[in-house]
Formats: C-alpha cells, structure tokens, sequence
C-alpha cells in the first residue's frame, strides 16, 4: 500500500507454529523501524542496538512455536501498555533523546497500532493453544546489559547481575510453581559450554512488562509467561560483536529449555 504508515522494508514480525505447549518469544530482538520514521531519529543505530536485545530471535529459532519481532522496540515497545509503548521523552527510556522533534499524534497512533496487531496476534496463538493444551507456556526471552558504566568500565557484579535472570512478578506463583521451582533447578544445573550459569529469580528484573501480563490476564488459570532473561555475556555490548560459541550454547539452552517447560506444564492440570 502507497501510503501505509507502518509500511517497512523489513517484516513486522516471523510467526512459526508447530507442536507442543511452549510459545517462544523475542519481543526485543528487532531493529528495523518503519519508513516514515527513519529520518526522525536523533539516537543512532548503535545507541538503539544497545538497548534493543540482538540475537535473542536466534536464541529461539528452535522452538516450534516462536513469535519473533522485527521492529525496534524505540519505534513502539511491546512489552509496555499501549499508552506507553511510544518512547516520547529520555525519562520513558534511560535517560535517551530518541526523537529529533516531538513526533505528531498521527505518527504515535501508527506505531501504537503496530502494538495494537501484535496483541491481537499473541492473544489468537495463545487462545488456539488454550484450546489446544489444558496449560502452556510463554516463554518471553530477553537480554540486558551489565557493563553501563562503559566498555572499560568494570561491568555490574553478578550478586545483581545473573547470568540469567527469571522474571515471575506477574504471575500467581504458587499456581505455577511446579513448572517454575524446577525450570530454575535445570537452569542452574544445566551444561552451558562446559560452566554453570548463575541463574536468579526476580533479581535483576522482575516480570512486570506487559507480554507476560497480558497473557496471565487472558488465560489465568491455563497460561504460565516466564520473562526470561540473559546477561549480555554472549556478546560485547558496546561493539555488538558476538561469541558464536556462547550463540550456539543459548540456543541449544532454549531448545532444551521448550522441552523441559513442555514436560513441566503438561505434568500436572493447572
């Protein structure tokens, strides 16, 4: 369409659907933004890389069920509500001048409805797989940063900066704990390039975005979303050179990690 304003070189999202209980998702590996809005950025390409969450979509890519997001999370961020999800000031965003002028309410509304169809696309997938699965899970994977201090800086010390961090806020815990209190036991005890990673609960980050809350007020007794998330120690944060090494360990990590929740969820009704 001409004159589409979300139109974008690149794809909205990559939606796989297969077999099982687990959904994967990356709702921040994306950096692509939509053509109306290219030229309105006064933050670079690499200062939105920093925060945006590379790689984590190849994370997942063994999944059956993945939902993998294109955009960049500085054009509309899904895992805020959508009254928020547009970055309109450096306080919503770590202090970051995103916009080089104030963008009109026509060019919030448009990335709001990006935000808009990717719920409506989350909500059908996990509707078919409540259908499908008397519980599932989403598992919502991430990444963050450790060394905000700067690239010689020493980075932040593991007793706040797990190698994995699990976010359960939103969750009604006690209901799921038999898939949780195990995932975390796997976690820890699991064989990542040859070390164990240190692996935290609600430590760095809690589980308060909005993917993993839509989904437990959508299916409450059937959907357990476990915000999942990385340390950046598979990559340098500032050069965004990655460790293929450490790529291919997260990913064989997530592969397991969709057979274990699938056996954890289906052990037991919700």
């Amino acid at each position: 369409m001409p004159n589409d304003p979300l139109a974008s070189p690149a794809p909205w999202w990559t939606l796989a659907r297969g077999d099982g209980p687990v959904l994967a998702t990356a709702i921040h590996d994306g950096h692509a933004v939509r053509t109306a809005l290219a030229d309105r950025f006064a933050l670079d390409d690499a200062g939105r890389l920093r925060e945006e969450d590379p790689f984590t979509g190849d994370a997942i890519h063994d999944a059956p069920n993945r939902f993998v997001a294109h955009r960049s999370r500085f054009e509309v961020d899904l895992n805020r509500p959508l009254d928020t999800a547009v970055y309109q000031s450096p306080d919503q965003c770590w202090g970051l001048e995103v916009w080089r002028s104030a963008l009109t309410p026509a060019e919030v509304e448009a990335s709001r409805d990006y935000h808009r169809r990717a719920y409506a696309e989350l909500g059908r997938v996990t509707d078919q797989m409540a259908e499908d699965f008397p519980a599932f899970v989403v598992l919502d994977v991430h990444s963050y940063n450790h060394r905000r201090d700067g690239a010689d800086a020493a980075p932040t010390p593991v007793e706040k900066a797990p190698d994995i961090n699990i976010g359960t806020f939103s969750m009604p815990r006690e209901r799921w704990a038999h898939v949780v209190d195990p995932y975390l036991s796997f976690l820890s005890d699991y064989d990542f390039n040859g070390r164990r990673l240190s692996v935290a609960e609600n430590l760095a980050f809690q589980g308060k975005g909005e993917w993993s809350r839509f989904v437990h007020d959508r299916h409450p007794k059937q959907g357990c979303a476990i915000a999942f998330e990385f340390k950046k120690f598979f990559m340098d944060e500032w050069t965004r050179a990655p460790d293929p090494a450490e790529l291919d360990a997260m990913r064989r990590l997530m592969r397991d990690s969709v057979a274990v929740l699938g056996d954890l969820i289906q052990s037991r009704d919700p």
